[in-house]
């Protein structure tokens, strides 16, 4: 069945506003299952960990199912293998510090001029740490498409490691991350996979691409602001976790420090619950029968199916409409036939104006959307665009609607005419 999607909107109170939400990588609204899920937590069990007592035993259980949740979410072999943070960013440096420790004077890494900052900083910092050196794989400028000549090159090597991205924020590529994965683990290189752009439009499943590491951020997918890693059990077993002494050497808590923000773990179970919901009441027509998916992961897996064939109508009216406006020169991949090879992110110049400005015009149009480099400064340097503020970013989820689309349309059309 297609999504219903005034039926899906009414379950995000910010739609309510009126304002069209095309901010979303940046951050998505949030639905009311979370919402309900970090009141009710709030109210009924806000307590400490392992407490002998009922509120404490209640938060317990409730860090357990949102553990589980993420584990069907992500289709790992076990909720051991989740650990919840403040956010991506904040688990990449705490990781790196525990991984690079595996890495000796002289050793090889390898990260991408395609990727956020955040998965490309921390194993730089590291690096220099260790004194272990750093091969970069760049990107296509006409296409945004990660080099993968240039990555074989730098897996020739042998590398330790390799931080790569699913899906760029600032371009909307989808890498073809399992094929990368497998070139990486033949030459025996750790692989991190930064999965926060990818994770609101497609299907994680981390034992099929064989991950050591996937990181998210949940309020990218309709949750509240935190991050959320999945690490092979083994791997995270024979890590070195820098905590305080009192705290456990089990898994997953081995490397979930100090107090963790309990409401916000509720909050990314009511997430996973939204997508139980899409997937129960949009997704009975998806069958997976080369997996033996069951369960919530078989429902999560649904859920993601629809959403993705609702957002390629979204990606292709995008593209199309970006296409059609005078001065407007988009980043990225721009082939309105290979619209499966990216999310609906897309980043673009209009004429001779400065991003901030195009921004502003569009947020007292009541369209919300992104100036600068979000992060991704390694692309905003290639393409040259650094210095100048940037681009302009517009994103689609599947809550946003053909009719705001058209909008936005309407809108660039009044903007470019300051040009």
């Amino acid at each position: 069945m297609p999504l219903n999607i005034p039926k899906i909107r009414a379950k995000f109170p910010a739609l309510a506003r009126p304002a069209i939400f095309f901010d979303g990588p940046g951050g998505t609204q949030i639905c009311q299952q979370s919402l309900d899920r970090m009141t009710t937590y709030l109210v009924d069990c806000n307590a400490n960990h392992e407490g002998a007592f009922a509120t404490s035993a209640a938060s317990d259980a409730v860090l357990d199912e949102a553990h589980q949740a993420m584990a069907d979410f992500y289709n790992a072999a076990s909720p051991e293998e989740i650990v919840f943070g403040n956010n991506m960013t904040t688990l990449t440096l705490h990781l790196s510090r525990s991984i690079s420790k595996m890495w000796d004077a002289g050793d090889e890494i390898v990260v991408t001029r395609l990727d956020h900052d955040a998965n490309v900083t921390p194993w730089v910092l590291a690096a220099e740490d260790r004194g272990a050196n750093v091969n970069w794989v760049g990107f296509d400028v006409e296409d945004g498409t990660l080099n993968l000549d240039e990555l074989e090159d730098a897996l020739a090597r042998k590398p330790k490691f390799l931080a790569v991205g699913y899906a760029s924020n600032s371009l909307g590529t989808i890498n073809p991350i399992k094929k990368i994965i497998k070139m990486a683990h033949k030459v025996g290189t750790m692989v991190y996979v930064d999965a926060v752009q990818y994770a609101p439009h497609g299907m994680i499943d981390v034992q099929d691409l064989d991950a050591d590491f996937l990181v998210s951020s949940p309020y990218k997918y309709f949750g509240p602001h935190a991050g959320v890693l999945y690490g092979k059990k083994q791997l995270l077993e024979e890590l070195k976790a820098y905590k305080v002494r009192p705290a456990s050497n089990h898994l997953p808590s081995k490397f979930e420090t100090g107090t963790q923000n309990h409401e916000g773990i509720a909050g990314v179970l009511g997430a996973i619950e939204y997508f139980e919901w899409i997937g129960n009441e949009f997704g009975d027509e998806y069958d997976f029968p080369e997996k033996d998916y069951s369960g919530r992961t078989l429902t999560l897996k649904k859920a993601m199916k629809a959403i993705g064939i609702y957002e390629q109508e979204l990606n292709q009216a995008l593209l199309a409409t970006l296409s059609t406006v005078p001065g407007l020169v988009l980043y990225g991949p721009n082939d309105s036939q290979k619209t499966e090879e990216r999310v609906a992110t897309f980043s673009f110049r209009l004429g001779d104006l400065h991003p901030r400005k195009v921004a502003e015009a569009f947020g007292e149009r009541g369209i919300y959307v992104w100036d600068g480099n979000y992060y991704a400064l390694n692309i905003t340097e290639r393409l040259g665009l650094e210095d100048s503020g940037g681009m302009v970013r517009v994103g689609a989820t599947h809550y946003n609607t053909l009719e705001e689309i058209k909008k936005l349309g309407e809108a660039l059309n009044e903007i470019a005419k300051m040009s």
